[in-house]
């Protein structure tokens, strides 16, 4: 491969290292084309761009990066793909629904600024809560009290009783 074209790819996955703030690295080894393309349309699906790479220039993009990635350099062996996402977990879903099969296999990750390395870490990664999900769960706390309130008055109680209660609840 000449340099101009190594040089150029290894600055293409710098900057989709920058794109993306989560990443994973997956084992493809055993994928039939078949399996491969229904892969791919699952990941296009999840809004997650999967590109298989060659090892020494991923290698070279994680070097040149402002972020330490070196840890994941012991997983840059055999054939590897890079699942590039916005959302933490979606990638580790996608994969626990291939675990039963083992491929792809789950090499390393880069989520939520932190380095997951084995296929061991993905029920860790798939746990992982989305900015979205967190949002979500924080609304639903803070409008639990609310349906307390709202659901005692239909009930026909009284603002004193409730606010008792709601008093008693809380100790």
């Amino acid at each position: 491969m000449k340099k101009e074209i190594k040089d150029t790819i290894i600055v293409e996955l710098g900057e989709k290292l920058k794109q993306y703030p989560h990443f994973y690295l997956v084992d493809l080894t055993g994928l039939d084309a078949e399996k491969t393309s229904d892969l791919r349309r699952k990941c296009f699906k999840n809004e997650i761009k999967m590109v298989v790479v060659k090892n020494t220039l991923l290698h070279k993009a994680f070097e040149a990066s402002e972020i330490d990635f070196s840890p994941l350099y012991d997983c840059l062996k055999g054939n590897t793909a890079v699942m590039f996402a916005n959302t933490a977990n979606v990638p580790a879903k996608l994969l626990k629904e291939y675990k039963k099969e083992g491929i792809p296999a789950l090499k390393g990750a880069y989520a939520e600024e932190s380095i997951f390395v084995g296929a061991d870490k993905l029920e860790e990664l798939v746990a992982i809560k989305s900015k979205n999900e967190l949002i979500a769960e924080v609304v639903a706390l803070l409008q639990s009290p609310i349906k307390n309130v709202v659901s005692g008055l239909n009930a026909g109680g009284k603002v004193h009783g409730l606010l008792d209660a709601i008093a008693e609840r809380n100790k």
